[in-house]
């Protein structure tokens, strides 16, 4: 029997996560179809992406963008700016919204969707740090389901399969260290933007890749994983993994640890979040599909699997973004919007690098909280007198 293909809403198909899921798309095109996409104003790679894929629906950034395409294909309805972004996450043959925008701007379309009871794809943790809570119960009142695609966050949905609620002691995130693990704290003033943007694993777009130096990426999914599995923040732990192959554990009660590892390669998460609940073998993916097939996970060439504790010294911005989940009300939103202002201050030479989680921290600490059931201010935040995890 036929199965009927999937229908994919794709925000960001001109980011990492968008190359990831087109290729993943291309290797299952038995199985996944895209009905509709958003992208900046990269229209010149939006262009064949649009001939290999033909979406019926399609989101640019301004209007001049959207009358090259509709010129283009003129078979495609074409939209642009913050509605274009929202008709293409609530397209109504789309099963689920793959949200591959970075940053804030990718909330209004994912509420949309959920609100229509659309299954979210989620791989934009801003959303969840900024409304995580709202956006949570808005979910669970339509019925729709936000899967992870972080790798991370995937990880733990995977290990937490294993298990009841009632029986998880705690969730524990893995991080790369980024590219300044072992680099002499004390040569940190003289970071380039240059040496921030090459990550040692992972492929992604400056924005986050800045992040990932600064671990405040990993701050923000704490922030993510709060909200995803319902677990306050003081049983979720972080631990550098330099190698990047253990995405993520789940420690139960009974002491048993559940670990996800897979290559880091993004299209595996991907593919969890487009399947579930089902999971499909990578060995029938299409062997000319974009960007090759699916790598399997090689244990004897692994060689050593390394843990190394958080350095709060080195990475502040963990423990100031878990103070602000702690604060609550609006301090977490403040904290994204801060932080995307001082990684765009640094990559645009304004700023030092380590001037970006400082300024977060600022920013934070001048901050009247606004409550939504709490909340008293981040005393102290300018100090950074946080605990090396959360």
């Amino acid at each position: 029997m036929t199965r009927p293909k999937k229908r994919i809403a794709l925000l960001g198909a001109t980011g990492s996560i968008g190359d990831s899921a087109l290729s993943v798309v291309g290797l299952f095109p038995d199985r996944f179809e895209v009905v509709s996409m958003s992208a900046g104003s990269n229209v010149e790679k939006l262009l064949p992406a649009l001939a290999s894929h033909r979406p019926r629906v399609v989101s640019v950034k301004t209007a001049e963008d959207a009358a090259r395409v509709r010129r283009e294909f003129p078979g495609i309805s074409v939209g642009y700016g913050a509605q274009g972004l929202v008709d293409v996450a609530t397209h109504p043959d789309a099963d689920i919204v793959l949200g591959g925008i970075v940053g804030s701007a990718g909330l209004v379309p994912a509420w949309e969707a959920v609100k229509l009871g659309k299954t979210l794809a989620l791989a934009n943790k801003e959303i969840l740090v900024v409304a995580g809570e709202a956006l949570t119960a808005a979910a669970r009142a339509a019925g729709a389901a936000i899967l992870p695609v972080d790798s991370e966050h995937c990880a733990l949905h995977q290990a937490l399969r294993a298990g009841a609620a009632s029986e998880v002691r705690r969730l524990v995130l893995t991080a790369s260290g980024g590219p300044f693990r072992t680099r002499p704290f004390e040569t940190f003033d003289a970071i380039t933007i240059e040496d921030a943007l090459r990550h040692p694993t992972w492929k992604m777009g400056p924005k986050i890749t800045i992040d990932s130096a600064t671990m405040m990426n990993k701050g923000l999914e704490v922030v993510e994983a709060r909200w995803l599995f319902d677990v306050p923040v003081d049983r979720i732990g972080v631990v550098i993994h330099p190698q990047s192959i253990v995405h993520s554990m789940v420690e139960y009660v009974d002491g048993s640890v559940l670990a996800q590892m897979s290559p880091n390669d993004m299209r595996f998460p991907i593919l969890y979040a487009l399947c579930h609940p089902e999971r499909i073998d990578v060995a029938s993916a299409r062997p000319d599909g974009a960007g090759g097939g699916m790598p399997r996970l090689d244990l004897a060439s692994l060689g050593t699997l390394t843990f190394e504790p958080l350095d709060a010294s080195r990475y502040p911005a963990v423990p100031l973004a878990c103070a602000a989940l702690k604060t609550g009300g609006s301090a977490p939103a403040v904290l994204n919007a801060a932080n995307e202002v001082a990684v765009e201050a640094f990559l645009t030479g304004h700023i030092p690098y380590l001037g970006s989680v400082e300024t977060v921290a600022r920013v934070l600490a001048r901050h009247k909280v606004r409550p939504r059931g709490g909340g008293s201010g981040l005393k102290g935040a300018s100090q950074w007198n946080f605990r090396t995890s959360c």
